[in-house]
């Protein structure tokens, strides 16, 4: 499961003006039959130390599509979603083998800009981490860094559609310079959804998003991720199988480290054709 501790607020950086140049396209699919492809994985390990963490992963996450990630605590399954932003580089005994794509170019190219890249996929972790600045930097911090508001007025109204998309604006209008920390915990989580979507990403990460907010929050959360699927590509990581019902489109199946079984989430839940599957959705194991 992954750290799910805020992290120090970093450093501002020089804006990024330009993106890296463009890498080699990977020679894997862009449409699996059900729709475009996203994120490719092939035959990923994940290795920390001389432990392995993941074994031979093959995934398609298609876009504008919500995939939910369901297993029990240890199966490698937040393990994977920090490889689709390279957030495991962050740990350093941790090795990532295999090929990962997305939109068809190997996320691993040394043309990649890994900034570039965690501009483009966004993450959402388990328990809120507000920035310590008020509700209006926390959402600023990112545009500014990235160069992509050219002005206040232009800020301004990255702030107020990424306060809209999470569904926060009509509840703090009036408080954008109180701290983003006095907010209730299902309104921060919001706060760092609406800070994601402010740098215009493609696709957001969701490392169990609602296991700690209360069942009122968990159905706001669930009803944005339906609404979010509109415009961006979600990967959600979830203990709560009832939320992966509920929320996703595709599911797959981890334990002890392998994807066990992928597909479409009506048919992993009413007829999945591993026996593992069956037996964790049934609760004979988990």
């Amino acid at each position: 499961m992954a750290d799910s501790t805020p992290q120090a607020m970093p450093q501002e950086a020089a804006p990024i003006s330009e993106p890296p140049p463009a890498a080699e396209p990977l020679k894997t699919s862009t449409d699996s039959g059900n729709g475009a492809v996203k994120f490719a994985s092939r035959k990923v390990c994940v290795y920390y130390g001389e432990k392995q963490a993941l074994f031979d992963v093959d995934l398609d996450v298609l876009k504008n599509k919500v995939t939910a990630l369901i297993g029990p605590s240890g199966c490698g399954k937040s393990t994977y979603l920090r490889c689709l932003n390279r957030m495991n580089d962050t740990i350093p005994i941790c090795r990532v083998t295999g090929e990962i794509s997305l939109d068809g170019v190997d996320i691993h190219s040394k043309a990649v800009d890994v900034v570039h890249l965690r501009a483009r996929v966004g993450m959402v972790f388990q328990k809120p981490n507000p920035f310590p600045k008020s509700i209006y930097d926390n959402i600023a911090y990112g545009p500014r860094i990235h160069g992509i508001a050219s002005s206040k007025g232009e800020l301004d109204d990255i702030v107020q559609s990424s306060l809209e998309k999470a569904g926060l604006l009509k509840e703090v209008h009036d408080r954008l310079q109180e701290p983003g920390t006095g907010l209730s915990g299902g309104q921060q989580q919001r706060l760092c959804i609406a800070r994601a979507v402010a740098v215009e990403p493609e696709v957001i990460l969701m490392d169990e998003p609602c296991s700690a907010l209360d069942p009122i929050a968990t159905a706001r959360i669930e009803e944005l991720i339906d609404e979010l699927r509109e415009n961006y590509t979600i990967v959600i990581v979830t203990h709560s199988m009832q939320q992966a019902a509920r929320v996703s489109q595709r599911t797959g199946f981890f334990h002890l480290g392998e994807l066990v079984e992928f597909g479409e989430t009506e048919q992993i839940f009413t007829n999945p054709q591993d026996e593992r599957t069956q037996g964790y959705i049934t609760g004979r194991f988990g």
